[in-house]
């Protein structure tokens, strides 16, 4: 007789003495929705999953690196392979340069990159300009790091960017504005007018630029991708933060990166190290090997 698993009833959230930081954060909706998808069987149109089938080159591209053994820690920054495939994808199609060698780290996902860029600039207390709508990671991850989020509501119905009210929000404790293109959750793509007007703001208001550009190569009607650190005035501070989950449709797989100038992407790098080790050796490999060829 299988013996029975005793459960216990430890009470909820509020029962247990937990970090004062866990009082502002919350299971996102979108994960909360997802949850809900799955126990319905229904279709999910909130999170960004991606359910295209694996590409052939990154199946390839991984099969050769398990069969090789490439198993264990890579470089803290990733695998000389990926960050070569990176700074010359990001000058090709970005115009923008970054040394290959210590000037992109490769993170778990643009999550983890986001996480580790607000961790290298913000002391507890320090202020991001969040442009609202907004993706509710990017919220819950500058509170989990002690920072506090400043929405500022773009103007409809285009979503247009409100330098003034931007402007307005700055305080002596801001300290960086998140530029996301196409942002997240509707599809807001600043255009280079608007990246031309961000990077007198930041330079005026002595900020950096922390871009999330993880949906880079899903645009529609014409419209082009133009990354914030390729305009004039904006390389010298800005964080570039991207990834491969949605363009290879691997979003399980959590393969991103940053890049950004030396010092503060060491700074990422040892917070990548201490926090994550490294990214999926097998997993790197096998992107840095599909980027090549597709």
């Amino acid at each position: 007789m299988r013996k029975q698993t005793e459960v216990r009833n430890i009470g909820t959230m509020e029962s247990i003495r937990l970090a004062q930081r866990m009082r502002t954060l919350h299971q996102s909706d979108i994960r909360r929705m997802t949850l809900e998808c799955e126990r319905v069987d229904g279709i999910n149109l909130g999170q960004g999953i991606c359910d295209l089938p694996t590409i052939p080159e990154l199946k390839e591209g991984l099969d050769q690196a398990v069969k090789a053994n490439k198993s264990t820690y890579s470089r803290y920054d990733g695998i000389a392979e990926l960050r070569l495939a990176i700074g010359e994808r990001l000058e090709i199609k970005n115009e923008v340069r970054y040394s290959r060698d210590d000037e992109i780290v490769v993170t778990v996902g643009a999550t983890g990159a986001f996480a580790m860029a607000l961790m290298a600039l913000l002391d507890p207390g320090d202020e991001v300009l969040l442009p609202e709508p907004f993706y509710g990671y990017h919220w819950n991850t500058i509170l989990a790091v002690g920072g506090v989020p400043r929405p500022v509501r773009l103007r409809e119905p285009d979503f247009a960017v409100d330098f003034d009210a931007l402007a307005r929000a700055v305080s002596a404790k801001t300290r960086a504005l998140v530029v996301s293109s196409p942002a997240n959750p509707m599809g807001k793509i600043w255009e280079v007018d608007e990246l031309d007007q961000a990077v007198r703001f930041l330079r005026d208001h002595d900020l950096w630029g922390i871009t999330d550009e993880i949906y880079e190569d899903i645009l529609y009607d014409g419209h082009r991708h133009h990354a914030l650190a390729s305009r004039p005035g904006a390389w010298d501070r800005t964080i570039t933060i991207s990834g491969f989950s949605k363009t290879f449709s691997i979003t399980g797989w959590r393969i991103g990166f940053a890049a950004a100038p030396q010092p503060m992407a060491a700074a990422i790098g040892i917070l990548n190290d201490l926090y994550y080790v490294c990214a999926p050796t097998p997993l790197q490999h096998a992107v840095a090997h599909a980027i090549t060829q597709v």
